[in-house]
């Protein structure tokens, strides 16, 4: 018997060291998948969030743009990537949700092919305007919409995304038909609304914030059923006079199917103790996102939610991309 204890003994001594070599998670650098360009709402949000990880836990978090097709290739890259939890993604009501119900020929579903791990913050979407625009309230573009249907020009950061369908949901409100120029990703957009290359801009708020600070930017309008906190002077559509108007988007960070609960967790846990961080939030909050911690039950309960809900919305909408 003693003979056997040892045995087991020396056994398990022997095999201690591959697994302290294998270290405990993350013992290497973790890639953060962008799917939309540097510069943009997302970009900004993925990198301040991969910064204090590696700050705060001395993680080493690196961002990766993968941009294109309302940001759907990041996706895709992300649900194809090993399930180790090295590589993850900054997913959004955009790609996750409107989506996959814009594109008929996505090769995954996000409720089965990823997995929710944390929550990061929520926005409204925000209708804006050159500051040189002759646009001083959203009842000017409609006013001027009806007057000359189809030569109304807006910008988004592209097809499948939600903010593509605010406008789309926005034209069908007031009943006037303006024409969508989609580009690959945020910062195009703005840069283009600026230049005077589009009439509008149809944005999240972080993307459109540093511009709107700046006065070279002119919001007229959030979709969200009350006002951003971040721009308390700017009414809702809803105040505009389109009653119940409210679309608004979310953050949050996800990984391949398969990845290790405890490898979730471990996450799910350094994100939610960076969102409590006073200074984090309140760099979020100046970005004109609202950070908001979630278990990652909770999370992923919201994706499913939304997810069987915009399915309707963007079908009764009409809108699709092939």
């Amino acid at each position: 018997m003693l003979k056997k204890l040892l045995a087991a003994a020396g056994l398990a001594l022997a095999i201690l060291p591959a697994v302290q070599a294998q270290g405990v998670y993350p013992n290497k650098s973790i890639r953060l998948i962008v799917p939309f360009p540097p510069g943009g709402g997302t970009d900004i949000l993925s990198r301040l969030i991969a910064q204090k990880l590696t700050e705060v836990d001395k993680w080493s978090v690196v961002p990766d743009n993968r941009a294109g097709a309302g940001g759907t290739i990041g996706i895709t890259e992300a649900v194809k990537a090993a399930p180790t939890g090295y590589d993850i993604v900054m997913g959004q009501k955009d790609n996750l949700v409107v989506g996959p119900w814009l594109y008929g020929n996505l090769p995954w579903d996000p409720t089965k092919d990823l997995v929710a791990v944390a929550h990061v913050a929520y926005t409204p979407v925000v209708i804006a305007t050159s500051a040189n625009s002759k646009f001083k309230t959203l009842a000017d573009v409609v006013a001027a919409a009806k007057a000359a249907p189809d030569a109304i020009t807006y910008g988004s950061p592209g097809n499948g995304t939600t903010i593509h369908l605010a406008g789309h949901l926005f034209e069908k409100a007031a009943n006037i038909n303006i024409r969508h120029i989609p580009y690959k990703g945020s910062n195009p957009a703005l840069m283009d609304a600026l230049a005077g290359n589009v009439d509008l801009l149809v944005s999240s708020v972080p993307s459109a914030m540093a511009q709107i600070k700046a006065g070279k930017l002119r919001p007229l309008a959030v979709t969200s059923a009350v006002r951003s906190s971040s721009l308390p002077d700017v009414p809702t559509v809803a105040e505009s006079g389109y009653k119940d108007f409210d679309v608004s988007t979310w953050y949050g960070v996800f990984a391949p199917a398969g990845t290790p609960a405890n490898v979730v967790t471990t996450l799910n846990t350094e994100i939610n103790k960076l969102l409590a961080n006073p200074e984090i939030k309140a760099a979020i909050q100046a970005q004109g996102a609202e950070p908001v911690a979630m278990k990652v039950d909770q999370f992923a309960s919201l994706l499913k939610a939304d997810y069987a809900k915009w399915k309707g919305i963007v079908q009764s909408s009409g809108a699709k991309v092939e």
